[in-house]
């Protein structure tokens, strides 16, 4: 490769890291076309693109953007899945990787900051945006709830005590008439 190549290669690695909330490592070996063609158009379809760069351009753009950390998960051959999404890329190669052993999740970087295989899994173990939306909206609500039901007690509570009053004036006259 010439060196305005290799030039280009860094910068667009680094561009791509850059201008992504997530970037993905992972190792690819044995994997046919056809499988790695497949994985393509499901990373596609979520919104994400995969692509290999040589370790060696990807180690140097990593060391640029004070990410050298993240050069341990390049061993082999190795591609990268790169989303505005962080936990799109996550979900779809985990869930690759259990039907293809050929793909390995190693690591990445997240919103600039260097992140472990473990920790990639954790994001691919998230739920949905919309059901962690609706949890926060259902935290939120519940104190408002509750002290929705606490005002609602106190005029409740005051109605039963003025009619247990009438309840025993009135059997007190009707006692005191006999």
């Amino acid at each position: 490769m010439a060196t305005a190549e290799k030039i280009a290669s860094v910068a667009e690695f680094k561009e791509r890291v850059e201008n992504n909330r997530i970037a993905i490592a992972t190792q690819y070996v044995g994997i046919s076309v056809e499988k790695v063609t497949e994985l393509r158009k499901k990373l596609r379809e979520a919104d994400c693109e995969y692509k290999v760069y040589k370790n060696n351009l990807a180690k140097r753009a990593l060391d640029e953007l004070e990410l050298g950390d993240a050069a341990q998960y390049m061993d082999g051959p190795t591609a990268w899945a790169f989303s505005d999404d962080a936990v799109a890329p996550a979900k779809v190669l985990k869930e690759f990787a259990e039907d293809v052993d050929f793909i390995k999740v190693r690591g990445g970087v997240l919103v600039g900051s260097v992140v472990s295989e473990d920790q990639v899994k954790a994001l691919a173990d998230l739920p949905p945006r919309e059901v962690l939306l609706a949890q926060l909206v259902g935290t939120i609500a519940a104190p408002m709830r509750n002290m929705l039901g606490v005002l609602q007690a106190v005029p409740r509570n005051m109605v039963n005590v003025v009619d247990q009053i009438k309840k025993k004036k009135e059997e007190e006259e009707g006692g005191a008439a006999e």
